[in-house]
Formats: C-alpha cells, sequence, structure tokens
C-alpha cells in the first residue's frame, strides 16, 4: 500500500481519493489520471478489499475507486465496512463486471457510482467531482439493467407487510424520487417538474436527511423495499 500527502494547487481542500484495485497497474494508471488535477489528491491505494477497509478508517477519504472482483475481501463487502466506518466517504465502484446482480449489491452496500472499465481514464476525474457533489453515477447500459432490478424487487415486495414506521416524504419529494428510480439526473429531473436545478438537489438532499441515507439509489432501494415507491 502507498500513500501519499501532496496537496493540490487549486487553493482550497483537495478532494481525497483512496484508489482500491489488486492490479498495481490499474492503480498506478488511475493515479496517475488523478494526480494531474489540481482539485484531487490521491491520499493512499490499496490492493484488496481488507486493506481498503483499513486504509479508509486511517485516511477518511472523501472518495474511494473501488474494484469488484479482488482477493481477501471483494469491494462489495469492503464497501459495506467503509460505510460503516466512514460513512462520508463516496465510493465508485470500477469494475469489468456488467453483471446485475453485482451492481445490485453494490447499490445496497452503498456505492454511489457503478462505471465498467471501458471509461475512458480522463473521464475518471470527472466522476470524482461528481459522486463528491452527491451525484450518483452510472454507466448508462447500467442504468437501464438497474432500473429493471428495481422493478423486479418491487413486485417481490408487494407480497411482503410494509415496516413500519416509515419517514413521510412530501408529495413533491416523492415525485423527485420516483423520477430518480427511472434514472433521471438532476438535470432531467428539473425539466419535468419545471423546477431548478438547486431545487432537485434541495429536495434530494431532504429525502436522505429523512431516510438517514447517503445515496440516491439507496433511497430508491430504500423506497422500493418499503413499498413506498412502485416501479413498473
Amino acid at each position: 500500500m502507498t500513500e501519499s500527502s501532496e496537496i493540490g494547487a487549486s487553493g482550497g481542500e483537495p478532494i481525497r481519493v483512496l484508489i482500491v484495485d489488486d492490479h498495481e497497474l490499474i492503480r498506478r494508471s488511475l493515479a496517475l489520471a488523478l494526480a494531474a488535477e489540481p482539485d484531487i489528491e490521491v491520499v493512499g491505494e490499496a490492493s484488496d478489499g481488507q486493506e481498503a477497509v483499513e486504509a479508509a478508517d486511517r485516511l477518511m477519504p472523501d472518495v474511494a475507486l473501488m474494484d469488484v472482483r479482488m482477493p481477501r475481501q471483494d469491494g462489495i463487502e469492503a464497501t459495506k465496512g467503509i460505510k460503516a466506518s466512514v460513512p462520508s466517504t463516496r465510493i465508485i465502484m470500477l469494475t469489468v463486471s456488467d453483471e446485475e446482480e453485482d451492481l445490485f449489491e453494490a447499490i445496497k452496500a452503498g456505492a454511489t457510482g457503478y462505471l465498467l472499465k471501458d471509461v475512458q481514464i480522463n473521464d475518471v476525474p470527472a466522476a470524482v467531482r461528481g459522486v463528491h457533489e452527491g451525484q450518483s453515477l452510472i454507466n448508462p447500459a447500467m442504468a437501464a439493467k438497474l432500473i429493471s432490478e428495481f422493478a423486479n424487487m418491487s413486485r417481490k415486495e408487494s407480497e411482503r407487510p410494509p415496516q413500519l414506521p416509515v419517514p413521510r416524504l412530501t408529495e413533491r419529494e416523492m415525485e423527485v424520487l420516483r423520477l430518480v428510480a427511472k434514472g433521471m439526473n438532476n438535470r432531467e429531473i428539473a425539466k419535468q417538474l419545471f423546477i431548478s436545478e438547486n431545487t432537485v438537489k434541495n429536495h434530494v438532499r431532504n429525502i436522505l436527511d429523512k431516510l438517514q441515507l447517503h445515496s440516491r439509489m439507496e433511497a430508491v432501494v430504500y423506497a422500493v423495499r418499503e413499498r413506498m415507491l412502485e416501479i413498473t
């Protein structure tokens, strides 16, 4: 495991990133791409999930780039561990796996983004900034699979009594959550509801606060599970 303490040249606090992958070449490529950004600081690297949890607990990163398939402990279990010990860390799964089960389990574990490794390396800094600002990032091809999985989950959960009490969301917050579940981003939601993007962000923040969750996709999973949402 290696660590860096270089400070970004942006003048503000840089986004602290932990890179987790069992392939050293991939870690080095990601580190080089991120090191070129003045507002991003690579604070550490880990080669498996167990190392990742230990490093996150020590380094308190803002964002972790996490592989799914790794020895000792996989990325999904590591995500659960990091979210338990450092809930403020936002996690992007960066993987070759396009399996629906991996995607859904990663989101349930608390991942904020899920990108396939065929993403352009130059796009990774923007992804880091996006999740740090509270966005959920999912590869478009995977988003369709996630929505399909939500629909399957909704049908299964309709047979189970809801767990009470469930936090109450306003009618507008429910509208926003339904559109999030359809894979819309803030700009698309704003256009659909004829409100500003900032208003959408405020609604999403209120939803997460009420549900005591950390990401938009976690909120959708929760809402489907508790039968607040029905997705067809």
